[in-house]
């Protein structure tokens, strides 16, 4: 029964806020008018987006003005991204960016085309065996025409925190604009813009019990910007296109929650991972927690087990009302070990063996006692299989 049902992945999306839906219900049917229009309809919704702008600026402590509202996290990475790399470019700054090889393929596969099709040249710096970059590498790898640093401030996969606040420190003073993916790190960290070096965050409601299909930009202001896209004058010319009211005053709300509950939210979650952690580590051999054993995210465990196929990891929780995701892209008949595990230094038959179990504010610890008591035995299952069929 899907009441039943233990879901330990909200590292992929949440489920919306009760308080989030009846906060965007009366953008559907009540007022509904163009935020553009003149009339008592459109200004009823044009007075929604100021207060939900001026919301989320006053959590980030930033200006209304460098809050950009988009379709999701992915977008805001590609506004990003391509904004002040064209920027930096069409300034005769150069064509260097620096980024990591954990990106998030918002980041990742953006870079790559500036590359392919714009003519930009990029330097991966590594990652150490705990998914986390040195900043030292970041410093090193800056050149002269070095025009935009990339880097996350969590991982999506193994829950790796990175040290963005001196990351940013180097970029600020080789004066290069510094953009981190935030997706994952937005309502479990302090992200103060006022003593935070960084110049673009990017975030996605659907990460902290928002709705899918809305997301932020927070451009610093003076920072080189490009708009991707052309159209009408909104977001003050940065980002066309009507105004999505409904999502965007339940992105306001959801964070609203987030940052109001988020002391007492990670604390409770984090001390439900540990649990998890320790239980799994003990209780099965062959376990291994991947990413950074104290430096990552409240709600994110992630392990690797030997002699074990991911997909059929999840299939069998899934059979057990569990639900849970993997690093690695299963496509049928050719596995492929996840980007993240592999640039960690895990070798490829280890890392088809991952799982990543992610928290939620409604996860209980029966919920936890019952992955714990399952698990094992789905992990034997699964070992037997695997071994019959290498």
């Amino acid at each position: 029964m899907i009441n039943d049902f233990i879901y330990l992945d909200h590292a992929a999306s949440t489920p919306v806020d009760p308080a989030v839906l009846d906060a965007m219900m009366p953008f559907f049917s009540e007022k509904y008018g163009n935020p553009s229009g003149l009339h008592a309809q459109g200004r009823a919704t044009k007075q929604a987006i100021v207060a939900a702008r001026r919301t989320i600026a006053e959590i980030f402590h930033c200006h209304p003005t460098e809050i950009i509202f988009t379709s999701g996290g992915s977008e805001a990475d590609n506004m990003a991204i391509r904004g002040a790399a064209w920027a930096q470019k069409l300034a005769g700054k150069g064509s260097h960016i620096i980024t990591s090889p954990i990106e998030h393929p918002a980041v990742s596969k953006t870079v790559d085309q500036l590359c392919a099709v714009h003519g930009f040249e990029q330097t991966v710096v590594p990652v150490d065996e705990f998914g986390r970059v040195n900043p030292a590498d970041v410093r090193a790898a800056i050149r002269p025409d070095t025009v935009l640093i990339t880097i996350m401030a969590a991982n999506n996969e193994v829950g790796t925190l990175q040290p963005i606040a001196e990351i940013g420190e180097i970029a600020r003073e080789r004066g290069i604009p510094f953009h981190s993916d935030s997706v994952q790190a937005v309502g479990t960290l302090d992200l103060d813009v006022r003593t935070l070096p960084v110049d673009m965050l990017a975030l996605s409601a659907h990460k902290f019990y928002g709705p899918k299909g809305v997301g932020v930009l927070y451009l610093r202001k003076g920072t080189p910007f490009v708009p991707h896209s052309t159209g009408g004058g909104h977001e003050e010319g940065r980002r066309p296109g009507t105004e999505n009211v409904p999502y965007i005053v339940g992105l306001a709300k959801a964070l609203s929650l987030a940052v109001e509950n988020r002391v007492e939210s990670v604390a409770r979650m984090a001390q439900l991972r540990d649990m998890l952690i320790d239980g799994v580590l003990n209780g099965i051999s062959g376990a291994h927690l991947t990413g950074h054993p104290t430096e990552r995210l409240p709600h994110n465990a992630s392990f690797v087990f030997e002699n074990c196929d991911a997909g059929a990891l999840l299939m069998h929780l899934d059979m057990h009302n569990i639900g849970a995701a993997s690093g690695s892209a299963c496509a049928t008949g050719n596995p492929e070990p996840s980007k993240v595990l592999t640039a960690m230094g895990t070798p490829r038959e280890l890392a088809l063996g991952a799982l990543r179990l992610t928290l939620g504010k409604h996860t209980t610890s029966a919920q936890i006692e019952r992955v714990l008591a399952v698990l094992p035995s789905v992990v034997e299952s699964v070992r037997s299989v695997y071994t019959i069929q290498k």
